[in-house]
């Protein structure tokens, strides 16, 4: 039976720009660095971003852009600070998809080696009521 989410690895071509991008982006804690050893694949650390284990993998072989993304929660009062901050940061904005009024606010966008993120401000039950709501049976 699955328990739970373990872990979310995202490959990387500079671990030190992505920690900093985590550090300043999403107020991450860095809780393991492997340093010159390589306990997996290749140079990690290890991350906790809002209670979940997010490990960084560094490898020069990054693939194109995809929709393959993970979504943080934020309240809806915090959309402009974060876009503001994404901004700043001169990330890769994604035009957001189109939406059903009442499932709530994103932001996509790319990290430095196409990693794609969203930050939303609705909940699962939120979508899904959304969805009954705006479904013609």
């Amino acid at each position: 039976m699955i328990e739970s989410v373990s872990h979310i690895t995202f490959v990387v071509k500079d671990l030190d720009r992505t920690t900093s991008l985590f550090v300043e982006l999403f107020d991450a804690k860095e809780v393991y660095h492997s340093g010159d050893e390589q306990f997996s694949l290749s140079r990690e650390r290890f991350f906790i971003i809002g209670g979940q284990w997010i490990a960084v993998m560094e490898d020069e072989t990054i693939l194109n852009k995809t929709y393959h993304h993970i979504a943080f929660k934020i309240a809806e009062t915090d959309f402009d600070y974060y876009l503001n901050k994404i901004q700043h940061l001169n990330l890769d904005l994604k035009e957001p998809r189109k939406r059903i009024s009442g499932e709530g606010s994103s932001i996509y966008f790319y990290d430095y080696d196409h990693n794609l993120f969203e930050l939303h401000t609705g909940t699962l039950q939120d979508r899904l009521d959304t969805y009954k709501k705006s479904s013609p049976s």
